[in-house]
């Protein structure tokens, strides 16, 4: 009996970057059905790491195989209509018997516009040089440095955007997000202004969704729609509140903003603010030491108001999804 293990640096990968293991083929397959049924998108060639190989008792070989996951390939996915999976199919055989396969499955990341950018760390520290039209430029390999290089211009700018969130009635609230661009992980932090709001907030909740759209050429039925995943939310009562934050980490399971030829899949904010106009202003005390008492009516006449806000999500470091969701990265088959 012969066992032959694989053992991955870490399980989760970027486009563009080298898988390092004892394997044979990266295929990529793609499903329109919850199931593993589907047919292969993407499947590098195979490549014969050994022949004719003797072992004795106790002794071992290593090899390493390498491949690059084309820039163009779509990221790992699971929704509810189209399903991107990668799966790295290692085959091996001893004499005079079946060959015996292990599919490992594996996730991958996708950051866009690394093949477009130009990346030149030194620019900006030293002076830009004179074009010289009799040399030839050459073009750098992209590298993970690239892509931290791109996820942190996205996602590290700060500009905070304010909303004035109305109704018929009036002013409700003023929303202030600090940035629209999020990376995998990371937390959504808005802030909720009502000190200046015309028309009185009974409650509020805000929803991290998920919009998964096919392209028309892909729709099944003529009337397929836009399928929708609600994931972290948050509600609170605010009557006769001035200020609130909200606080909705990203799950680091999730699949960040991506569109391809099938399927597009996008993120939002979703707000549901109950308002009215019935309730009476809370009574203010006329001296420091008097206190007084509230009762909230039993009935209300309220008012439900719904806002979507856009936002997009960014993949973040693999090692930090590595570290987030330990996976197992030591498989064996036996022969």
């Amino acid at each position: 009996m012969i066992e032959v293990h694989v053992v991955f640096l870490r399980s989760v990968f970027r486009l563009g970057r080298e898988l390092k293991s004892i394997l044979f083929r990266l295929s990529f397959f793609f499903s329109q059905k919850q199931s593993e049924s589907g047919h292969v998108v993407l499947s590098t060639k195979p490549k014969i790491l050994f022949c004719d190989l003797k072992l004795s008792p106790g002794e071992s070989k290593t090899y390493i195989y390498k491949e690059t996951i084309p820039y163009t390939a779509p990221p790992s996915y699971r929704g509810q209509c189209v399903k991107y999976a990668y799966k790295i199919t290692v085959g091996t055989q001893r004499v005079n018997a079946v060959i015996k396969l292990l599919k490992i499955p594996i996730r991958v990341l996708l950051v866009y516009g690394i093949p477009d950018a130009q990346f030149c760390a030194d620019s900006e520290e030293l002076p830009i040089a004179p074009a010289n039209p009799f040399l030839q430029s050459q073009q750098k390999q992209p590298t993970i440095s690239s892509a931290l290089q791109i996820l942190e211009a996205n996602t590290a700018r700060r500009n905070p955007s304010y909303y004035n969130i109305t109704n018929q009635n009036g002013k409700v609230v003023r929303f202030c997000l600090l940035k629209s661009s999020y990376r995998l992980g990371e937390d959504i932090i808005g802030v909720f202004d009502f000190s200046q709001g015309t028309v009185k907030c009974v409650q509020f909740s805000v929803t991290l969704i998920s919009e998964e759209e096919l392209q028309e050429n892909c729709k099944g039925r003529a009337k397929q729609g836009i399928t929708t995943v609600a994931y972290n939310k948050h509600h609170e009562f605010s009557l006769h509140l001035n200020l609130t934050q909200v606080i909705l980490p990203i799950p680091l399971t999730v699949t960040p903003t991506f569109t391809t030829n099938i399927v597009s899949l996008k993120w939002k904010l979703h707000f549901e603010f109950v308002t009215t106009t019935t309730v009476s202003a809370m009574p203010e005390p006329t001296s420091p030491s008097e206190n007084i008492s509230w009762q909230g009516p039993a009935n209300l006449d309220v008012q439900t108001m719904i806002w979507d806000l856009p936002i997009k999500v960014f993949p973040t470091h693999p090692l930090q999804i590595a570290h987030g969701l330990p996976s197992k990265l030591d498989h064996m088959i036996t022969i």
